[in-house]
């Protein structure tokens, strides 16, 4: 039975800074400190999103033909599940934390670390990085107008990555603006129906629209950007936020490797890769871009992908319901554009619907990692293998395409994984599987693709500022003292007190029974440093003795 779905209604730019406004008086009045707020929200949006899962559920399949089960795992029982995780530990989380690797002479200034709120934050989500020649029409336009260029917030996963990052910012006690996916209507109009069912209006805002509304967001003072999407988007975005010295965090994806050693089970590669090229139709950011086999290996993985299309798809991928299909006309384009200009060979698949935006899973052996399948991401159901000599011409080739990808896929034995792990870069990795990810660990990418991490606990601390706070009671004056002039003769007594000396030679050699001269020197060191710092140990101890005598008369 169909759902009615709300109307998507991109937001009045003149409405923009008034919204904006008033998340940022919410935050200047405090109002999303208290602990109890935040966690009342964060409930209040369990319920709104278990409310309209249905809704949830048709309008990813308008939007994407998402098969319901990728929607509950990967949209609406994944943010469920992350809002209760946050509740359960947020308490835990926000907890004034004791400051750690602190020396014996400042413990009594009980140093600690406060979890404070950044402010009002923009969640951007993803960006599709894949507009036509988007990097050459960005080279000659001033910096104040790069952002006039590009389609805002995340389309392929638009709750998750839209949601996902706000539920973060939302515990850690922010006032928060969000900017849901005009590539994806439907999923936006059910979005902003949820949140305004849900949570306080002056503290939670969003914003529709597509290129008008996310300039006018980026002219706005944030005091975080959180954004998903391409490299050069990312740089678009980098740039506008440095005009206000704004942080940001960047999610963006990457040309991932899958390197399979001989050591590799074929058809657990067939299996676990062919699934991450089916989920979502591949439009997936963590997703493999192509395979690095060892020649052996060949011709038996590719049989094993088409054994395992059969199981998944008996009657062929655009009859089954469990198929997405490509997100618009444009996206599309570019993916067949990829297909007619390889100098590889199809080996499974390749067929194309235009009129249905249905690209079929497209397994091609190619020669060079150079050809237009292996050069960019595809974003799309391609499934480019290239035949390799060895593991290292393999680990070479990755990381000649792209040295910093967010994903990184090694099959094979331990030794063989452990090599490319301990060779190459990336955001993550999932040894022998696809685009696996543990829903409470730490995600995000490196150098091209991308800097900050979330998910889990990671969700609560990107969006805070540790605040490093101390305390020194007036009892301490005498002992402080030292700290003020005139200095003469303080050298030599502060030395005694507070270096640290070296448990390591000149030629870098580390020196035997160190743990037993930290002890007997109290820290380190010569004879001398341990009897200074025991003479200050007991100066305080015959303070602290005296203070307590004197509240023990009281």
């Amino acid at each position: 039975m169909m759902v009615d779905l709300p109307e998507f209604q991109a937001t009045s730019l003149e409405e923009i800074p008034s919204r904006v406004a008033t998340a940022r008086k919410a935050f200047d009045e405090h109002k999303t400190r208290d602990l109890e707020f935040r966690l009342v929200q964060l409930r209040k949006l369990y319920w709104a999103v278990k409310d309209n899962e249905e809704a949830i559920m048709e309008a990813c399949a308008q939007d994407l033909h998402k098969p319901p089960f990728e929607t509950n795992i990967g949209e609406s029982g994944w943010i469920l599940n992350d809002i209760v995780f946050t509740t359960r530990n947020l308490r835990k989380w926000a907890k004034d934390e004791k400051a750690s690797d602190i020396d014996l002479t400042f413990k009594f200034m009980s140093p600690k670390i406060r979890k404070d709120p950044l402010g009002t934050v923009l969640v951007i989500g993803y960006v599709s990085p894949f507009a036509p020649s988007l990097a050459m029409r960005l080279k000659n336009i001033p910096t104040n107008r790069l952002f006039l260029f590009f389609n805002s917030s995340a389309f392929n996963f638009p709750f998750q990555l839209t949601l996902g990052p706000a539920i973060g910012a939302i515990a850690a006690g922010n006032t928060v603006v969000i900017k849901p996916s005009e590539n994806a209507p439907r999923s936006a109009a059910v979005m902003q129906k949820i949140i305004e069912s849900s949570l306080d209006p002056s503290c939670y805002k969003i914003i529709q629209g597509g290129i008008p509304e996310t300039q006018a967001l980026l002219a706005e003072r944030w005091d975080k950007i959180f954004f998903t999407g391409g490299a050069n988007v990312g740089r678009i975005i980098a740039k506008a936020a440095a005009q206000h010295l704004t942080p940001v965090v960047l999610e963006l994806g990457g040309i991932n490797p899958a390197i399979v050693s001989k050591s590799a089970n074929p058809r657990l590669v067939a299996r676990r890769m062919l699934w991450g090229k089916l989920l979502n139709a591949g439009q997936l950011c963590t997703s493999q871009n192509y395979l690095l086999v060892d020649k052996s290996l060949v011709p038996e993985v590719v049989q094993e992908f088409k054994n395992a299309y059969k199981e998944f798809y008996p009657q062929g991928a655009k009859g089954s319901p469990d198929y997405s299909r490509i997100v618009n006309e444009a996206s599309f384009a570019r993916l067949k554009s990829m297909l007619d200009n390889t100098k590889g060979k199809i080996l499974m698949g390749g067929t194309m619907d235009e009129k249905e935006l249905f690209i079929e899973p497209t397994v091609v052996q190619v020669d060079s990692v150079d050809d237009s399948l292996c050069s960019q991401e595809s974003f799309g159901p391609f499934i480019p293998i290239l035949p390799v000599d060895n593991l290292d011409e393999a680990i070479r080739l990755a990381n000649g395409v792209q040295s910093t990808p967010l994903g990184l896929y090694p099959f094979g034995n331990k030794a063989d994984v452990e090599k490319i792990v301990s060779s190459t870069r990336s955001g993550g990795v999932s040894c022998n599987d696809a685009a696996l990810h543990i829903p409470t660990l730490p995600f995000g990418g490196v150098g091209e693709s991308g800097y900050g991490s979330y998910r889990g606990r990671s969700s609560f601390d990107v969006w805070v500022h540790r605040r490093p706070i101390t305390s020194s009671p007036s009892w301490l004056e005498s002992i402080l003292a030292i700290r003020y002039p005139p200095y003469a003769g303080k050298i030599s007594m502060f030395n005694a007190a507070s270096a640290l000396h070296p448990d390591f030679d000149r030629n870098g050699n580390k020196l035997t029974l160190g743990w037993l001269r930290c002890i007997l020197t109290l820290g380190g060191g010569s004879a001398k440093a341990g009897a200074g710092r025991a003479t200050v140990i007991a100066a305080i101890a015959y303070i602290v003795l005296q203070v307590l005598e004197r509240r023990s008369k009281l």
